[in-house]
């Protein structure tokens, strides 16, 4: 042990502005390179970022002075060189790089595995917008796998128990950092789809450095969410974080509690909405019984009356046309069938041997058989004959024979 302290009684204030004054006094324009994660860009221009490498990392801040001069936006997994000086910042114990200059050395390592793996698992169809389930509108159960303690499970209760408090969470505990982790995930979504749960899923975390999100990355994960027959959103970090589960759920949300709002109706907007079709059901069915009423008021007795002798003379008047109609009708085919009967006699009168006897000829038949005589040749002298004139008859007796011999 240093005895140089060994008598001295420190305050926190003060062993923090000596381990100040040490750092800041010794590291001093210093390069650094590593790979970014967890860039935070604020709205005041500064960046707020981790340099890591595969055993450490450091916290970097970048004031808006010197970062409006870089030609580029860093984002987590580039690698780059910064020159710097050591700080402490004493409110929260802890130091870091106040970031002077930046450099872009290349891509990083966690990204360039990242990258190979999103290409793996899009190749194998992981990431298929066919395979993309739909969210029910009204799920009853939504079950959370993350961390139990953390800040992303809170958010996600709270948005739930105000949007709408009827709806049962199930909280399925999980590791979601470090080693492993990614194999307690996968775990805990097969263990919703064999049980069935849920009737949704939401599976995220808090925000986090680009290492603290890998376990959403392994395939493990991203397979257990393909698998998966309930629906799944993911909601890892915040908007700017991203994993490949984000990739292979069937819905991505920015932020956990973005993801609750997703996946619940609100009950107020539902209540407000039910209230409204209730006030269209009340108007339209006062809308129907004023109508009825209305109707009933035609129905009184002299109104049914009126109603019925109007409907009555109608009748009558349909019945008076209908018989002049028919008498005109009956009337004028009785006209035509006798102008065609009368057009028929003259037509038969004129062929009718009668007429031929008004022109002075005869009708000879033998009196004893009715033979009729066409021709001397038919007779012998003797033979009695009844003659038809026009006007009546007479008989003969042939006396003689001529035969005509042109």
């Amino acid at each position: 042990m240093n005895d140089l302290f060994s008598e001295q009684i420190f305050s926190v204030s003060d062993l923090t502005s000596l381990i100040k004054q040490t750092l800041e006094g010794a590291f001093y324009g210093i390069s650094v390179e590593g790979e970014i994660s967890n860039f935070r860009p604020a709205s005041s221009g500064h960046w707020y970022f981790q340099l890591n490498d595969n055993n450490a990392s450091l916290q970097i801040v970048m004031f808006k002075q010197k970062s409006w001069r870089l030609p580029f936006l860093p984002k987590d997994g580039d690698r780059v060189r910064v020159l710097g000086n050591i700080s402490v910042y004493a409110k929260r114990g802890t130091y870091q790089l106040i970031c002077e200059h930046m450099t872009k050395t290349g891509i990083g390592d966690i990204l360039a595995l990242l990258e190979e793996r999103k290409r793996q698992f899009a190749q194998a169809g992981y990431f298929d917008e066919d395979k993309k389930k739909s969210l029910p509108t009204y799920p009853k159960r939504i079950g959370v796998v993350t961390s139990p303690t953390g800040a992303a499970l809170h958010d996600i209760l709270q948005v739930l128990g105000r949007r709408n408090p009827t709806i049962n969470v199930t909280i399925l505990p999980a590791t979601v950092q470090g080693e492993g982790a990614g194999k307690t995930i996968a775990a805990q979504i097969a263990a919703a789809n064999r049980w069935a749960l849920a009737d949704v899923l939401i599976v995220g975390r808090g925000g986090g450095s680009l290492e603290d999100l890998l376990p959403f990355s392994e395939q493990c994960v991203v397979e257990a969410i393909v698998a998966s027959a309930i629906p799944i959103v993911s909601a890892v970090g915040h908007e700017i974080d991203w994993a490949l589960s984000d990739y292979a759920a069937d819905l991505r949300a920015p932020t956990p509690s973005a993801a609750a709002e997703l996946v619940s109706p609100d009950m107020n907007e539902l209540v407000e909405h039910l209230e409204q079709q209730v006030k269209q059901m009340a108007n339209i069915l006062g809308n129907r019984i004023a109508l009825a009423k209305s109707r009933t008021q035609l129905f009184t007795p002299t109104r049914m009356k009126e109603y019925f002798t109007r409907k009555l003379e109608q009748g009558r008047l349909r019945t008076d046309d209908a018989r002049q109609q028919m008498q005109y009708i009956i009337e004028s085919r009785i006209s035509a069938a006798r102008a065609q009967l009368k057009t028929f006699d003259r037509q038969l009168s004129a062929l009718s041997p009668i007429a031929v006897l008004d022109r002075g000829y005869a009708i000879v038949n033998k009196l004893d058989t009715g033979e009729l005589v066409t021709s001397a040749e038919m007779l012998k002298e003797g033979d009695s004959l009844s003659i038809r004139f026009s006007q009546g008859m007479a008989t003969a007796k042939t006396l003689s024979i001529e035969e005509n011999n042109n």
